[in-house]
């Protein structure tokens, strides 16, 4: 089993001089999901290399044993310094793409066409594919094979409104997901803010905040048909 996570390479929160980048939970938890379950897990990025990290996110109080485990892995530090450049990505050699979020995907990925046609090119083979928090806004630019977008009229979920408005961050992103997405048709379902909600339509499963990245990567490995030995050792209940 192949696993694609695909990481923002944007580390500018828009004109605050402030840095973003990916979120450390929204890799970590996931991560860790994957490959104890015994896949083999290759991360990308649009420029390749050693993507930026949200400092944020590694802050005491957002750190989990997920992030500490990470920091401490010298194969998953390795395999961030390293990513691979999403252009030299082919999805037919991967089983599955998962998109952590922080709020770089909302500049780069977003209007990354490498990015795009992953998305577009794994579901029409027929294979799932995860996106949490911020990363589903790079749905608003992924096109359906009718060239509507593909969220319309699918259940997923997001970052929302109001979670953006509690980080005080609504007037510095450049849109503002839950918007998008439902002016596109979509059916945004959310949860309390930083409850673990993740939603599932067909092969498109979508997590709502960083909270909810482990449950949507144990989703994933269900929908790849990894509901025996290796969901029970990631931890899902049976």
């Amino acid at each position: 089993m192949k696993i694609l996570m695909v990481l923002t390479s944007h580390d500018q929160l828009g004109n605050t001089g402030k840095k973003t980048g990916f979120w450390l939970e929204e890799l970590a938890a996931p991560y860790f999901v994957f490959r104890d379950a015994g896949a083999e897990v290759t991360l990308a990025s649009p420029k390749g290399g050693q993507p930026p990290l949200d400092p944020k996110s590694n802050e005491p109080a957002f750190q989990t044993e997920d992030t500490r485990r990470f920091e401490r892995d010298p194969a998953a530090t390795a395999a961030l310094a390293n990513t691979l450049k999403l252009s030299d990505i082919d999805q037919a050699d991967y089983d599955t793409v998962f998109f952590p979020g922080g709020h770089g995907p909302l500049w780069d990925l977003t209007n990354d066409r490498n990015a795009h046609t992953l998305i577009e090119e794994t579901l029409a083979a027929g294979k799932p594919l995860a996106l949490v928090c911020h990363a589903p806004g790079i749905l608003t630019k992924v096109k359906a094979p009718d060239g509507g977008p593909i969220a319309k009229g699918r259940t997923v979920t997001g970052f929302t409104n109001s979670e953006e408005t509690a980080v005080q961050l609504v007037e510095v992103v450049p849109y503002l997901l839950e918007d998008v997405l439902k002016e596109q048709g979509a059916k945004f379902s959310t949860t309390e803010d930083w409850a673990v909600h993740v939603v599932q339509d067909d092969q498109l499963i979508t997590g709502q905040n960083p909270a909810s990245s482990k449950q949507a990567a144990r989703l994933l490995l269900h929908a790849l048909g990894q509901a025996g030995r290796g969901l029970t050792r990631a931890g899902m209940p049976g």
